[in-house]
């Protein structure tokens, strides 16, 4: 097999490891790594993990015959580090340290470039690099003001797909992404919904832990009074309220289940409640395109539906009528994470854009 621009990713989850082989964007190989649960226990801390799995890692890609030799670029997806603007970083020592220590929170990513760098110490002039982390943080100084000093909004969202959908739609329109003005709509378990002017983006709903619309297993933003009701009722603990809002939130709290899909089929079914919520969602997903619109005062190129819920006819039918008299909607239906990471690697192996130095 002659291959030109060999790519491994590695991304990194809670209780498995996703690794896919690349010839350019050409997709060679992928598999998901199941570890069991007594494996994942026996470590104390997530950065411990990272030779248990490098060398899963190194013999699934031997049995598949290739050679490690000749790979150019080992990409991890990125973890939670100091937040950083979008592209292609360096995984260097100071990288490796704060991954590590998990500067901005203990999580499975952290592992893809402690992982990404050990491969490539071992590979004449292979790159370790990391693409678009969840930390991306491109805000305009005055989106971070949220009402109150002590509580700053953070930028914490689906970078890799947001920045991944933004450049393939730049290509197919014909211009670079740095002259559009997008609204990007991330469709998953959460659900962000970010501003890109000028290839960055400048404002986006804090999609992790309780900003935005509400999603299959997150509330969104909940009105403050009840949340500090619910919070000094004395019926709940901490960790149970933080649970009500990422995990077991919007779908989950409504319907008992996160499954967009199974929600999508009761209401065809002729579930009222599920018809009902399912429509909920949507509007609160065109409430916050509307208002990302004003950010970039009405000048929208095109509004972006991606992830696993676009690919609901409904729902998108549901959105696109509130919302199609700002902009041209385009569905990008599903998440690549692998590809995503692949297309960052050829961008770097083809000099499209440099990659830069964590410090």
């Amino acid at each position: 097999m002659s291959v030109k621009n060999l790519i491994l990713a590695i991304n990194p989850g809670s209780t498995s490891t996703k690794i896919a082989v690349y010839d350019g964007e050409e997709q060679l190989f992928i598999k998901n790594i199941k570890h069991a649960a007594e494996d994942i226990a026996k470590f104390d801390k997530i950065a411990d993990q990272y030779e248990f799995r490098k060398d899963i890692i190194l013999k699934e890609i031997s049995q598949e015959g290739f050679n490690l030799q000749e790979f150019k670029v080992i990409v991890g997806r990125g973890g939670l580090l100091k937040p950083i603007s979008g592209g292609i970083w360096e995984v260097n020592e100071a990288m490796k340290n704060d991954l590590r220590i998990g500067v901005s929170g203990q999580h499975a990513s952290n592992l893809g470039g402690l992982i990404a760098s050990d491969i490539a110490a071992t590979i004449p002039n292979a790159k370790a690099i990391i693409a678009d982390p969840v930390v991306v943080d491109e805000l305009e100084d005055i989106a971070r003001v949220s009402g109150h000093p002590l509580m700053p909004r953070r930028s914490v969202f689906h970078a890799l797909n947001q920045k991944a959908i933004a450049r393939k739609h730049s290509k197919a329109v014909g211009k670079p992404y740095e002259d559009l003005n997008l609204i990007i709509v991330h469709l998953g378990g959460g659900i962000s919904v970010g501003a890109h002017k000028g290839g960055m983006v400048i404002d986006v709903n804090q999609a992790l832990d309780g900003e935005g619309p509400f999603s299959p297993e997150r509330t969104g933003s909940l009105p403050v009074n009840e949340v500090i009701r619910v919070c000094f009722s004395g019926e709940y603990t901490e960790a149970q309220i933080r649970k009500m809002v990422c995990g077991a939130g919007g779908f989950v709290a409504y319907l008992g289940t996160n499954d967009a899909y199974q929600v999508e089929c009761k209401a065809a079914e002729g579930d009222k409640q599920a018809e009902f919520i399912q429509d909920a969602m949507a509007y609160q997903v065109s409430k916050e395109i509307g208002a990302i619109a004003t950010v970039l005062k009405g000048k929208v190129d095109g509004i972006l539906l991606t992830g696993g819920i676009a690919y609901s006819k409904p729902f998108v039918a549901a959105v696109s009528e509130r919302v199609e008299f700002i902009a041209p909607i385009t569905v990008y239906a599903g998440e690549d994470e692998m590809g995503s990471l692949a297309m960052n690697a050829m961008l770097l192996i083809n000099k499209e854009v440099e990659s830069k130095i964590y410090v």
